[in-house]
């Protein structure tokens, strides 16, 4: 849990026994709540864990008023509309999916901002790992979804994917917000759960300051990745907001 001056925010961890890459391997959740009116967001929520994950908000005494989704996943089925259904939040998606998505109530489109009491996050479009990628930045903190992970990067090579895109996307968009930014991200592999801003621009292995544009696009278009396992089930059900 991390506390900010209006904001908290929780970390959820995928409870998959199969920790395989690209196999809903080490998902992150985020639940972030305002602190004062105790309404609160779940972000890039899987439909495995939305038992424990309103659980969660019921015994922090938060009121769920948004679901959001970072991206159209393809390794696992969001829980956007369980969720719904069981709470009466409201799915939002980035303005990006707004012509391939159907079910959800509200698309943030680039520089749009969510209200949830006196917390405001602000979309950032951020394509590259899909084309309809969206970043969601908070007063000191920045959900990447699976545009930028710590010390890497999400594939780019389905669903409009474009290393080209996602080099701009993150040098040009999350690498113009503050040093101290908390990155959150969709995905790690090696059980961390944050990093900044600052550390992300000097250490990503794809991405830091010191790699051009063309190196990343041919590291990107080099590597050889298998298929999400789910994929077939995951991307039609996500773009029905997770409803099969």
């Amino acid at each position: 849990m991390t506390f900010n001056g209006t904001y908290v925010v929780i970390t959820l961890l995928d409870v998959n026994d199969r920790q395989d890459i690209d196999d809903r391997a080490e998902s992150r959740s985020y639940i972030v709540a305002d602190r004062k009116s105790g309404k609160a967001i779940i972000i890039d929520a899987v439909i495995e864990n939305v038992d424990r994950d309103l659980r969660t908000i019921k015994e922090l005494g938060l009121t769920l008023a948004f679901a959001v989704e970072t991206h159209i996943h393809a390794d696992h089925i969001t829980g956007a509309s369980m969720i719904k259904d069981r709470s009466g939040a409201q799915i939002v998606y980035g303005g990006g999916a707004e012509c391939v998505v159907i079910g959800a109530d509200l698309f943030l489109h680039d520089g749009k901002d969510l209200h949830f009491g006196n917390t405001v996050m602000k979309a950032l479009a951020t394509p590259g790992h899909t084309d309809s990628c969206t970043s969601y930045v908070l007063p000191g903190a920045v959900f990447t979804g699976d545009a930028m992970f710590i010390r890497g990067n999400g594939r780019t090579d389905f669903q409009g994917g474009s290393p080209e895109k996602l080099f701009d996307s993150v040098r040009n968009k999350l690498f113009a917000l503050p040093d101290d930014t908390i990155v959150y991200p969709g995905h790690d592999y090696n059980g961390r759960v944050s990093s900044t801003v600052g550390e992300e621009k000097q250490f990503n292995e794809r991405l830091k300051l010191s790699i051009t544009k063309a190196a990343f696009v041919e590291i990107m278009n080099n590597r050889k990745t298998p298929r999400p396992a789910k994929m077939d089930i995951a991307i039609p059900a996500n773009m029905k907001a997770g409803r099969s």
